[in-house]
């Protein structure tokens, strides 16, 4: 992303490319933005989906936008475990100065690199320090700078409320990582954290926010509102305690998004697992938090206690598998809160179901051509009464488990390698 085409000289106070290419490694980690997690690298043609520098993110009326994403500095004075930029971490440790910020961003924003800036910081010296520090940056660029493009800023917890309330008015969006899942993982391995600690700026932002809302003021207050990030597998919480954690956060904070980053064991430590998460795990958390942001399930109805979610299925599917005796349901009466349960609906396809179904009563073929991922939903629903699925639930789980079916070999086509597999030739 940042070759040296990109270095022309603005002037005296611009940033080195060695401080910025280490902000923007350091930066790479914290996932509370939009990126895309690709690891493509540019060999000679255009872009670069894999360098750091820039992700994405989704502006408030739903634009996708590219972003600046930068550490103020990696310098930090705590030591969690499984943090690259800790205390004892032996990585270079760099700091830029506001004014290089600002000059940084409007540079690469006049040459169309970016749209907004992502901007979070390591504790440096104090809370304090590092939030008047974050705060003078995006005044800086609100008011000297002129600049009224995105800006995500990442707090920092255990600062000064009235410097957090401040750089509130200036920025879009802001976050606090809730970073584990359990105040006794904090402890173990971010000793310096505490779950309430993490929790009292989200909460006050909340609290400013709903007043902002009632006084019906022009000026604008966190427009994108709040979101925070969860690491998934570095502490032993299953999925059930991660889900409920992601409502509570929703139903109390008000937050607009939770990240969930799988642990990846970028630094050694023995409290720490040697091996990754894992995607698939992080994919099955986000499916369940759509759920439970758009299609009105519960955690308890996601995930059961003391339990992961299954990997094999989808969470919707697997509470469609857990609870036969709701199905199958006649697609031509069932309300859309009903729908929206259904495994293979998804929300526009049931708005298409009610639109439609006031004209004509639909079949099989109609829901097809509605994009309904039938290969799932024909277990669970009746057309007119019809119904094409598999009755047998043992045969239903494992057709949508994915896992490979035996087949039994034909008499006749495939003798041969019948008789061979019988022999012991294969």
């Amino acid at each position: 992303m940042f070759d040296k085409y990109m270095f022309v000289c603005y002037d005296s106070g611009m940033i080195s490319q060695e401080k910025l290419r280490i902000l923007t490694e350091g930066a790479k980690y914290d996932v509370s933005c939009s990126s895309s997690g690709s690891k493509r690298k540019n060999t000679g043609g255009i872009g670069n989906g894999y360098a750091t520098g820039c992700c994405h993110s989704f502006t408030p009326d739903g634009r996708c936008i590219s972003l600046l994403k930068i550490l103020l500095s990696n310098d930090c004075i705590y030591q969690c475990r499984y943090c690259p930029n800790r205390r004892e971490a032996d990585v270079p440790k760099v700091s830029a100065t506001p004014e290089e910020i600002c000059e940084l961003t409007i540079a690469f924003y006049k040459r169309n690199y970016i749209e907004g800036l992502f901007l979070s910081s390591a504790v440096v010296r104090s809370p304090d320090h590092t939030m008047d520090a974050l705060l003078d940056t995006v005044r800086l660029l609100r008011t000297r700078y002129r600049f009224q493009g995105y800006i995500h800023l990442k707090g920092i917890p255990y600062a000064s409320q009235d410097s957090i309330r401040e750089a509130a008015r200036y920025v879009d969006r802001m976050s606090f990582n809730i970073e584990l899942p359990s105040e006794r993982s904090l402890k173990l391995l971010a000793p310096q954290k505490s779950k309430e600690g993490l929790l009292l700026p989200m909460r006050d932002l909340a609290l400013r926010e709903r007043e902002h809302r009632a006084a019906r003021e022009k000026s604008l207050f966190l427009p994108a509102g709040q979101t925070t990030q969860m690491i998934v597998g570095a502490s032993p919480e299953r999925d059930d305690a991660i889900v409920r954690l992601s409502e509570s956060l929703y139903r109390n904070m008000g937050l607009r998004r939770v990240y969930y980053s799988s642990y990846v064991p970028v630094v050694h430590d023995a409290l720490l697992p040697d091996l990754p998460a894992g995607q698939l795990r992080e994919h099955r958390l986000y499916q369940a938090d759509w759920l439970l942001r758009f299609y009105g399930f519960t955690a308890d109805e996601i995930a059961p206690e003391g339990e992961n979610l299954p990997l094999e299925y989808d969470p919707k599917t697997a509470w469609a598998l857990r609870n036969p005796q709701l199905f199958p349901v006649e697609i031509n009466r069932a309300p859309l809160e009903v729908l929206l349960r259904i495994p293979g609906i998804g929300g526009r396809s049931a708005q298409r179901i009610l639109d439609a179904r006031r004209y004509t009563a639909l079949t099989f073929d109609q829901l097809r051509r509605m994009r309904v991922v039938l290969k799932r939903a024909r277990h669970f629903i009746t057309c007119s009464g019809k119904f094409y699925g598999e009755e047998r639930p043992e045969r239903v789980r494992l057709l949508l488990s994915g896992k490979p079916q035996a087949q039994q070999l034909s008499l006749f086509s495939d003798a041969e390698t019948a008789l061979s597999a019988l022999s012991g030739e294969l």
